[in-house]
């Protein structure tokens, strides 16, 4: 399948067929690691007997090749009377490849537990400490086995699950900017939102691809006003920069903030989670503020917000990651621009510039603002609505890292 081309018309053709998923016979490996192997063992199904698991024969270390934080549970609209026998697929866009995947479930808005008796990965099926199914706590999160399955770099894979009682909030991933289905009796769906699945990690793939890149931020990092299915948010054009020898993940949420829960719990409360605990992860990407600014109730003080983003950077570093900070970007001509708030946005852009916050610094208010209305962003990356970024906006920003020293085949002291 040619790269980039998803798998929008397989899912056409095998949605309503739900005896495909029951007809495989699962076997795994249970393999965990980090934070990762914690959530796991405290989720793991209780009182069923497991078939002993084989191995896996595979080397090098797990990394995230796709990721996308929960946000908080909510009443399923496609389907809030009854979601019994619910199939869920979840489609999802690689960064780097591997010989064998495994995936991250999470019911961490979930009220109740949740049960899921079926899991494929691209139709190879997924097992939990050797078992078909799993049942998740509510609040908790579960990692797979090992399952052999070929992932392809820069590719659609989908994450197929079964939910036979899930009848609570969703855990969920709102704006995907994706299309997923689900299918249930009354036929099949299309949506823009992941369920359930927060993580696909692979090994085995190219031995160049030595760490993880985590881009933690709000909709200018989740990709809103990006064309959807074309993967071209700008996480996706940086991976594509790569060419596998980094992964890369978004952690964006739309209209998140660092100070106060939004959409999504604020990224203080987050950080541990979505980026600390990404398999992998060596390198985080922080473009964060913009809506702590401009969102009710407003935050006033520039120094609230620099304070924020020095905490996170000492959490990265106390892990031993790297921290390349972004300014903020100009939304002047928008619906929720204010004089005051263009003010704190210099002032904190200020202060990024000045050094002592992040390790480098990506000056993405620079690179996209219009010269002659520096307070605005330029015509040709602005998507229509001056505060989010179209395709090219996007992938401009993803041309301002440097992937040879991000990856080591240039140090940094030659970078240009």
């Amino acid at each position: 399948m040619p790269r980039r081309q998803g798998y929008a018309l397989l899912i056409a053709l095998v949605a309503g067929t739900a005896a495909l998923a029951a007809a495989v016979a699962f076997a795994g490996s249970l393999l965990f690691t980090g934070d990762r192997a914690t959530a796991a063992a405290a989720t793991a199904p209780q009182g069923v007997a497991h078939s002993p698991a084989a191995p896996a024969h595979s080397s090098g270390h797990w990394l995230a090749t796709w990721a996308a934080s929960p946000v908080a549970g909510v009443a399923d609209p496609a389907q809030a009377a009854d979601q019994s026998g619910r199939v869920i697929r979840n489609v999802v866009h690689t960064s780097i490849g591997g010989t064998e995947a495994r995936v991250t479930l999470s019911n961490l808005f979930g009220t109740r537990p949740l049960l899921i008796d079926r899991v494929t990965v691209n139709t190879r099926p997924v097992t939990f400490r050797g078992a078909s199914s799993v049942t998740v706590a509510a609040g908790g999160q579960t990692v797979s086995d090992a399952v052999a399955v070929p992932v392809d770099a820069d590719a659609d894979l989908v994450v197929t699950l079964r939910t036979p009682t899930a009848d609570g909030p969703v855990t969920t991933h709102p704006n995907s900017h994706q299309t997923s289905y689900t299918e249930d009796a009354g036929g099949t769906f299309s949506t823009t939102r992941w369920r359930y699945l927060t993580a696909v990690d692979v090994r085995g793939g190219d031995a160049r691809a030595t760490g993880t890149l985590v881009a933690f931020g709000d909709s200018l990092t989740a990709g809103s006003g990006s064309t959807t299915d074309a993967n071209t948010r700008w996480p996706d054009a940086l991976a594509d920069r790569l060419h596998g020898r980094y992964a890369v993940v978004n952690e964006g949420i739309g209209g998140n903030r660092l100070l106060r829960d939004g959409t999504g719990p604020r990224a203080l409360d987050r950080f541990e989670r979505d980026v600390l605990g990404v398999s992998g992860a060596k390198t985080v990407v922080i473009a964060l503020g913009i809506n702590d600014i401009q969102a009710l109730p407003r935050e006033t003080d520039p120094g609230r917000i620099t304070g924020a983003l020095r905490t996170l950077t000492e959490r990265a570093h106390a892990r031993g990651l790297k921290v390349i900070g972004a300014t903020l970007m100009p939304y002047g001509g928008s619906a929720v621009w204010t004089a005051g708030g263009e003010q704190v946005r210099r002032q904190v852009n200020a202060e990024i510039r000045a050094g002592g916050i992040f390790d480098e610094v990506l000056d993405f208010d620079r690179s996209l603002r219009d010269p002659a209305q520096p307070r605005q962003l330029r015509a040709p990356y602005d998507s229509g609505d001056h505060l989010h970024l179209n395709d090219a906006g996007y992938t401009r920003l993803a041309s301002l890292l440097d992937v040879d020293t991000l990856t080591g085949d240039r140090p940094k002291a030659d970078a240009l």
